[in-house]
């Protein structure tokens, strides 16, 4: 009785490895055919190899500044998308404005465009926010997070932090942080210069 006892607890040890060498790949993403984040264990910058990349879908949501107009990932097909979360009321995403623009500006003629998703804001604030600073890419206005469904178990208060898209919208990068132009521009770059599938 001893043994056979000993061997089912082998047999429930070695039935729990398997499974939980299932979902090999990195420890920020479930492997499938869509992205879903999962908690990094403290990371703030993230990089997905090509062969480990997810398909981000259904991002979509109201205009900024076009009221009446949807806007989202589909209106840029073969593109590089840069995601950004931000919000008029955050200070570090006041900062970053300028570098985002900046990154439109040197990477646009490569196929790449930013999109920001403007969270728990005014219409008013935010609109403000995006003229005064002169901001030429267009932003979801998402002031209850509804768009950030499509980024499956996304932690919704990471704001600012911003997703690199690849051509075909796989998650190439996240950070999780304040990013300058000298620091996602390379990453933005590299991702643009990869060949199209």
């Amino acid at each position: 009785m001893r043994r056979l006892l000993t061997r089912a607890a082998l047999s429930v040890a070695a039935l729990s490895l398997i499974g939980g060498c299932a979902t090999a790949g990195t420890d920020a993403v479930e492997q499938g055919s869509e992205f879903t984040f999962v908690s990094p264990g403290g990371q703030t910058r993230i990089f997905y190899p090509e062969g480990e990349r997810q398909r981000l879908t259904g991002l979509h949501g109201d205009s900024l500044l076009k009221e009446g107009e949807r806007i989202g990932l589909e209106d840029f097909q073969g593109q590089v998308v840069v995601v950004n979360l931000w919000g008029s009321w955050c200070g570090p995403c006041r900062a970053e404005a300028d570098d985002l623009q900046a990154v439109q500006d040197k990477t646009g003629p490569q196929g790449v465009q930013v999109l920001g998703i403007d969270v728990r804001d005014s219409r008013s604030a935010a609109t403000d926010f995006h003229r005064d600073r002169g901001l030429t890419y267009p932003s979801i206005f998402d002031p209850s997070g509804r768009s950030l469904l499509a980024l499956k178990n996304y932690p919704r208060s990471a704001v600012p932090s911003t997703i690199i898209l690849d051509r075909q919208h796989r998650v190439a990068a996240v950070f999780l942080t304040e990013m300058l132009e000298s620091e996602l521009l390379p990453e933005v770059q590299k991702v643009a210069a990869e060949p199209a599938a």
